[in-house]
């Protein structure tokens, strides 16, 4: 496979500057909990804390943008790092545990590519639908999605946060943490409700359905801290759709009850207090071990000149 580097730096032009994965087709039924006239902040009552959350992560980095050549035509495409992995916290103790790093050429399924070897990584073909941003953002995200939930099925914790829409719908242990709103799901009546919320309250479960993830429980929840805006501290948590409203609302009590402590301060995290510490612990281990993406480039533009 004939292949050559682009000149410019990898991070102009960035295909993944795009919208979140967070579904945003999906309707709401905001009844299930209780009637719309009846929605008031919830505060939730924790029987019990787990002697184990594990919280799972996955970063992505464009190490090069290139060109592929066959036949004369040349076809883009990108050599990414991928990683997920784990922080695993016990009472008094946060370990990191499962990271997983893999290295991708993302390019259209249609075109002849192959693996790239390098001194310090191998890029394994992985194919996109066409040559189109979005196809190219989808395929590594679905790369990325693979490592986290292989990470997931490493951990025995009896719950599992995912910093991000929920993954692995089926694994009941699972818990998707968003907080980056990119569409309010509460109908107009209640609305009003997410500025209401106090430290540690949240609305009563709706449920999403017709998106291409599936049925899921949902939620919002209010972390401690300051608020400049009325969705300070306001994230979305949901649950697999499965069982009964009785047993997810049993669910969201007990997640609600557990993650408030985890939340961050403003002196210490630029994202307080959504990026909880544990998440942001692991964030900062993953890019660590993604390599130099300086030294990943040179060695591409190596093997791009004597080919692959």
């Amino acid at each position: 496979m004939e292949f050559s580097v682009e000149s410019w730096a990898p991070e102009y032009g960035s295909s993944l500057n795009l919208p979140s994965v967070e579904d945003t087709d999906d309707r709401a039924d905001a009844t299930v909990e209780r009637a719309l006239e009846e929605w008031t902040p919830i505060d939730p009552v924790g029987t019990s804390r787990p002697d184990e959350i594990a919280f799972i992560d996955g970063i992505q980095r464009i190490d090069a943008r290139i060109w592929i050549h066959e036949n004369g035509i040349s076809t883009p495409a990108v050599c990414v790092s991928v990683a997920a992995g784990a922080t695993v916290c016990t009472p008094g103790t946060a370990t990191t545990h499962g990271v997983q790093v893999a290295r991708a050429l993302i390019a259209p399924a249609s075109s002849t590519a192959g693996p790239i070897g390098t001194r310090h990584a191998t890029y394994d073909f992985v194919p996109a639908q066409d040559a189109t941003p979005e196809a190219t953002y989808l395929a590594i995200h679905g790369r990325r999605t693979e490592l986290e939930v292989g990470v997931a099925r490493s951990v025995s914790c009896g719950l599992v946060v995912f910093d991000g829409p929920l993954r692995g719908p089926t694994d009941q242990r699972g818990v998707g943490y968003i907080k980056t709103h990119h569409k309010v799901y509460l109908p107009p009546p209640v609305q009003a409700i997410l500025g209401d919320l106090g430290d540690g309250q949240r609305t009563p479960l709706f449920f999403l359905s017709g998106g291409p993830g599936g049925g899921r429980w949902s939620w919002y929840l209010r972390l401690p801290g300051p608020r400049v805006h009325p969705m300070s501290g306001i994230v979305r948590l949901e649950l697999p759709g499965t069982g009964t409203a009785a047993e997810a609302v049993q669910r969201a009590e007990y997640v609600s009850a557990c993650l408030p402590r985890f939340a961050s301060e403003p002196h210490k995290e630029s994202r307080a207090p959504q990026n909880l510490y544990p998440i942001s612990g692991i964030e900062r281990e993953l890019r660590r071990r993604l390599g130099d993406a300086h030294l990943l480039e040179r060695s591409l533009r190596i093997a791009a000149g004597h080919g692959t």
